[in-house]
């Protein structure tokens, strides 16, 4: 078995719809998937079950300001107008109708790699694409962002604007990847400053730069929003046939063999013990956490996405 990984030395990406780079096409597609939903159960007076309503509660999405008049909120006083006016202000705020449903891509290098149907990185931009639809069936805004120092991040926008905005950055990101990646914590830094209190945060990350995040910033993410980690695999990275495997390096030959115990143990380490960390440890963060097999369709999460309780791990 020899793997297919995509050239890192700047050479034209191999052309789309092969399995090794996502097509908007592809994504597209997955609109009616993502959007499907059982029928409501007929309750005792009407429907009951799926159906959501797009107010979110009392948010805090600013208004307008106004005088100060006795009985407001001194914490809301706006002070910037208080100063320029002369007279004391206080902010009004207005019920958040719409959530946002931020993505953050993991750009990782290890990601571009796939031997099963296609490359992981391809299976994180169809998950991205199937949270932007679904976020978007609901009444979200949506976003997306990367760990960039120079790209900003894809604004909120809901509808088919905003999807149609996540899709086309999955496609640019996921083709090959970026120069600039920054890593998974500078990621979550420009997520922390857009996100807002009960937003859903959806993070498509390699297990390793999962791994690498402090368990406390987890937690802190968790205790304000809905946050689900979807982490692409690798048939040859999960269970590795015990032989003699060939790899190219640097452009010089090496061999594994895997059916040294010592070899495969190390090989598990690398690959498949940061997953199954990741599948133990996220959960008790607070934090909703999927493997997702490159050779899979990979919808089968979208439950844990929509509010479904996190399933054991053993």
């Amino acid at each position: 078995m020899s793997a297919r990984s995509r050239d890192e030395g700047g050479n034209r990406p191999p052309p789309s719809g092969d399995g090794i780079a996502p097509t908007l096409a592809e994504l597209i597609a997955l609109k009616a998937l993502a959007q499907r939903r059982p029928p409501a159960r007929r309750g005792r007076h009407g429907p009951a079950g799926p159906a959501q309503s797009h107010l979110r509660g009392r948010g805090m999405e600013y208004a307008e300001s106004r005088e100060y008049v006795a009985g407001d909120d001194v914490r809301h006083i706006d002070w910037r107008l208080t100063a320029r006016s002369g007279r004391t202000h206080t902010k009004l705020f207005q019920a958040e109708r719409e959530r946002l449903t931020l993505i953050v891509a993991d750009t990782a290098p290890s990601l571009y790699f796939g031997t099963r149907v296609r490359f992981k990185s391809v299976q994180a931009a169809r998950a991205g694409a199937l949270a932007a639809w679904a976020a978007v069936a609901e009444g979200d805004r949506v976003a997306i962002l990367r760990g960039s120092l120079r790209e900003p991040p894809v604004r909120p926008a809901s509808g088919m604007r905003g999807a149609l905005r996540v899709l086309d950055a999955l496609v640019r990101w996921y083709r090959q990847p970026p120069a600039d990646d920054a890593g998974l914590s500078v990621a979550l830094d420009h997520a922390g400053r857009l996100l807002r209190p009960g937003s859903r945060l959806l993070v498509l990350a390699d297990p390793r730069s999962v791994t690498g995040v402090p368990a406390m910033r987890w937690s802190a993410l968790a205790a304000h929003h809905t946050v689900l980690v979807a982490m692409p695999t690798d048939a040859l990275e999960r269970e590795p046939p015990q032989a003699l495997l060939p790899f190219a390096v640097a452009g010089e030959r090496i061999e594994l063999d895997m059916a040294d115990p010592r070899q495969r143990q190390a090989w598990l380490a690398a690959f498949e013990r940061p997953v199954q960390d990741a599948l133990a440890q996220l959960p008790r963060r607070g934090v909703r956490a999927v493997a997702l097999p490159a050779e899979s369709e990979g919808h089968e999460w979208l439950p844990l996405f929509n509010g479904a309780a996190q399933p054991q791990v053993a």
